[in-house]
């Protein structure tokens, strides 16, 4: 049996926990996406490394009925304006072309209302990892969402990364796309009320409906992470070996520092 495995076994759970899961497993989060898409502005999700950024808007596309919804997801770099739209345009089925902005904008934008008028989708752009990008990239993109002389919420904008990407939209030649913004989301660190329910939840997904973890367990995931779902993921399966090699059948703080000892 592989090391790896034997708590699985031990404790009797039918996957892996605090792993990737289902998007519809995904506990509910901020539904003011919604509203920001619905007007075809721009909404900013924003969090720590860790934080559930990613999930979050993972969660949030899944509302979208393919059917009903072109999403344009892009994962942003430190790259031009140019390689940006490139990226769209990959996304966009578009074979990219040239070196001119207003070119590589229009067919976007040509491509965006065929969608539209054409097929009868929605548009939804959605850049991760956007405080990657540089103030250049800022200070030119609201153009991409200007229809009809920005009377027509065409392409409603979703950008997603670290905090720091509040303070590059605070610059003055960030305003204008800044003042897309009608809803933001900040992704704090869970509290320990939110990561017993989160724990709990995980382990319901693997197939155990008790919980493991005994109250000093939580506590002490809750703390070592500072609420962080990703750090808490790895200390929560890290416990769960550290107490299979022992054969408990309760995980308690020990077991979370040794896990804790094995991560960064």
């Amino acid at each position: 049996m592989a090391m790896e495995k034997e708590h699985l076994v031990f404790f009797g759970l039918h996957r892996q926990p605090f792993a990737d899961i289902n998007v519809k497993q995904i506990l509910p989060t901020d539904q003011r996406f919604a509203y920001a898409t619905d007007l075809g502005a721009a909404y900013l999700i924003t969090g720590e490394i860790g934080a559930g950024k990613s999930t979050a808007v993972r969660y949030l596309l899944s509302r979208l009925h393919p059917s009903e919804y072109k999403v344009i997801y892009v994962t942003a770099t430190s790259g031009s304006i140019l390689e940006l739209y490139r990226l769209i345009m990959a996304q966009l089925g578009m074979a990219p072309s040239g070196i001119s902005r207003a070119v590589m904008t229009t067919r976007i934008k040509n491509t965006v209302l065929e969608l539209i008028n054409g097929k009868k989708k929605s548009c939804v752009l959605v850049i991760d990892e956007a405080s990657l990008l540089r103030l250049e990239v800022f200070a030119e993109l609201h153009t991409l969402c200007q229809f009809e002389m920005d009377c027509k919420p065409y392409l409603p904008l979703v950008l997603v990364g670290q905090s720091n990407l509040i303070d590059q939209l605070m610059y003055p030649a960030s305003m204008p796309l800044a003042s897309r913004i009608v809803a933001k989301s900040h992704l704090t660190g869970a509290d320990r009320d939110l990561i017993q329910t989160y724990l709990g939840h995980h382990l319901s997904i693997a197939g155990i409906n008790r919980m493991l973890f005994e109250d000093d367990a939580v506590t002490a995931i809750a703390q070592g992470s500072a609420g962080i779902f990703r750090k808490a993921n790895h200390l929560a399966r890290g416990a769960l070996v550290a107490a299979a090699m022992e054969k408990s059948k309760a995980v308690n703080a020990d077991h979370v520092r040794i896990a804790a000892s094995e991560i960064f």
